[in-house]
């Protein structure tokens, strides 16, 4: 095992939530997380407790999930060919137009400060404030100094895998995870729909609806709708 891969699984290890968030991500919208990760400084962290936290903030906004195929994410883009081959695996094993649940996220980082107060003090004050101010969508973080983001992706994929559970019922419920014949689950037709209504009102750009008729190998079946787009404006 390579010294990074330790590093990071001992820092994985090391990661525990203080505080975890009151909800788990909604099924039909976009979440923001906001959390603040507190990590006992670097130059302390050989003699023991340190009187000092370093404090970092921000927020996490996570997409509103999509129900996606092993199909249709081997047309994204990124991907590595490693990561192709295990796609092709799955879309072998489990057939290549099995739904399963897509969530991106982005990290908006807002900076951080240093307190003169134990990380566990500093954890339980900021908790109780989150606590009385009723924020369902936050947590505190115990992270590892240098490897901070490691502990936030940590907290990421748990809380992703706890809020995975209530998302898929609540999307089997409305058939959105259903199949069609052409491999094509229902959430995916409800969201080019929403495109193309945003489309239409000017909030979108026709290229990103074009690319996700691609994706799905639907253009043929929508290209009637897509150029009347055009002749309306």
């Amino acid at each position: 095992m390579r010294s990074d891969d330790e590093r990071i699984i001992k820092a994985m290890r090391k990661t525990k939530i203080l505080r975890s968030p009151k909800q788990t991500l909604v099924t039909f919208g976009n979440s923001t997380i906001h959390y603040y990760l507190l990590t006992q400084p670097t130059y302390t962290a050989r003699h023991g407790e340190s009187s000092e936290t370093v404090v970092r903030e921000g927020k996490v906004v996570a997409e509103r999930p999509r129900v996606v195929t092993p199909h249709y994410l081997m047309s994204l883009e990124g991907f590595s060919e490693h990561a192709r081959a295990y796609l092709e695996m799955v879309a072998e094993q489990g057939g290549a137009h099995t739904p399963g649940l897509f969530y991106r996220y982005q990290n908006e980082y807002q900076g951080l400060n240093i307190v003169s107060e134990p990380l566990l003090t500093v954890g339980h004050k900021i908790s109780e404030e989150l606590n009385s101010k009723g924020e369902k969508l936050a947590v505190v973080i115990k992270g590892v100094d240098e490897l901070w983001d490691v502990s936030l992706l940590k907290f990421i994929h748990d809380y992703t895998d706890k809020s995975m559970t209530t998302n898929v019922t609540e999307l089997g419920i409305r058939g959105l995870l259903e199949v069609d014949q052409r491999g094509v689950p229902g959430e995916a037709r409800q969201r080019i729909s929403e495109l193309f209504n945003e489309v239409e009102r000017g909030q979108l750009e026709p290229a990103v609806l074009k690319t996700e008729l691609d994706r799905w190998g639907l253009f043929s079946e929508y290209e009637d709708r897509f150029l009347r787009l055009f002749r309306k404006s």
